[in-house]
């Protein structure tokens, strides 16, 4: 307790201790000057005076007599009594901020250490935000680090939501996070010598953590990589959701299936239920290594009823999706991303029993191929 007072006192704005120092040098040479010229005291007196006499303290063996000697002591010990007031009343209400902030944070690290899986963010600008949409899109456990107090007030905290206002170089808490309930680290800040320090620090203690980092210039990709980055990224070349990607690449499957139209509504529902996110569909024409993408980016029931909904009351859209589900044979691919991996082996397990499953995490070679021989079969 102690240290922790002391820690406080020694933290005092910079500003409240020069505007204090200011006041009783003030007081303190108002008192000597008056007590020489008013009380007729010598220098050494008039000192001693002055300070008892601001301290409050009052032995009584200097005595003022006449009127404006007293009304001087009066002044004096007035000011005394105020600025002993000052003092307290900013030590006070800086120690009430700061075991305020250390109550907050004491907080966040309970929110956190309750958490099953999160992913960490350091660095809350352009692309860390970006990152962070495409996380709570999906309903993931967040940690944002970031040292601008302003840029954290905009940042809403829930239970999948942390916020803490620390720099990530300076503090080795990062580190400590990154252990084993860490999905990855995602470092976004716009310095690669910060980048560099974040992924040495985590990779001193997490030899096993998914680190991503962002790469400000293309010539420190190397340098970080060898710091122990999984994955650089530049926002040169791709963007805040591929960084997204990139970081969740444990945690997301593309399964090639082949069904009618009939069991789309089936087929989405099974992985709803599953807590996984249908990224986009790949529709292999075949003789074309390249697949023709839908994004879809949904894990809501209700976005897959919908689409259903608008098929089965519009005869032109749905007459559209029979013709391109005949004219890849009924062979595509789901982009699914997903917690974990026991889940994405319970999709796998429950798909099988509603469709046919040709592959998992096939290349477009491989499934070209595949979709050749399925024409020599016609």
């Amino acid at each position: 307790m102690r240290k922790i007072t002391f820690k406080l006192l020694t933290k005092l704005p910079v500003k409240y201790i020069s505007s204090g120092l200011i006041i009783i040098l003030a007081l303190f040479i108002y008192g000597v000057i008056g007590s020489v010229f008013i009380m007729n005291l010598n220098l050494i007196d008039a000192i001693y005076y002055s300070i008892i006499t601001m301290a409050t303290v009052g032995y009584g063996d200097y005595i003022p007599t006449t009127g404006i000697q007293k009304i001087f002591a009066t002044t004096l010990a007035l000011g005394g009594v105020a600025l002993l007031a000052y003092v307290f009343n900013i030590i006070l209400t800086n120690v009430q901020e700061k075991m305020s902030e250390y109550s907050k944070g004491a907080r966040k690290l309970k929110a956190i250490e309750v958490m099953e899986d999160y992913y960490i963010i350091c660095g809350f600008g352009r692309v860390g935000k970006v990152v962070f949409d495409e996380l709570t899109q999906r309903n993931q456990n967040v940690i944002v680090i970031e040292k601008s107090k302003e840029i954290c007030d905009t940042i809403e905290e829930n239970e999948n939501i942390v916020v803490i206002n620390d720099d990530a170089i300076e503090d080795d808490l990062v580190a400590k996070l990154a252990g084993d309930k860490c999905r990855s680290v995602i470092i976004c800040t716009g310095d690669d010598v910060s980048n560099l320090f974040i992924v040495l620090t985590i990779r001193e203690t997490n030899p096993t953590a998914w680190i991503v980092t962002r790469a400000s210039k293309l010539e420190n990709i190397k340098r970080l990589k060898k710091a122990g980055a999984n994955k650089i990224v530049s926002p040169e070349i791709i963007g805040g959701k591929d960084l997204y990607f990139e970081s969740a690449k444990p945690h997301v499957l593309k399964i090639t299936v082949k069904h009618t139209t009939d069991e789309i509504f089936d087929e989405f529902k099974i992985i709803t239920e599953n807590g996984c996110t249908l990224e986009n569909i790949e529709y292999h024409i075949p003789g074309i290594e390249t697949p023709l993408t839908r994004k879809i980016k949904t894990m809501d029931l209700s976005d897959g009823q919908k689409f259903i909904d608008n098929l089965n009351s519009n005869d032109d859209q749905k007459l559209a999706v029979e013709n391109l589900y005949k004219t890849v044979n009924n062979i595509h691919s789901h982009l699914i991303s997903g917690p974990d991996k026991p889940t994405f082996d319970k999709l796998i397990k429950d798909l099988e029993k509603q469709e046919e499953i040709i592959g998992i995490n096939l290349t477009n070679r491989e499934i070209a191929e595949i979709t050749a021989k399925e024409i020599k079969q016609y």
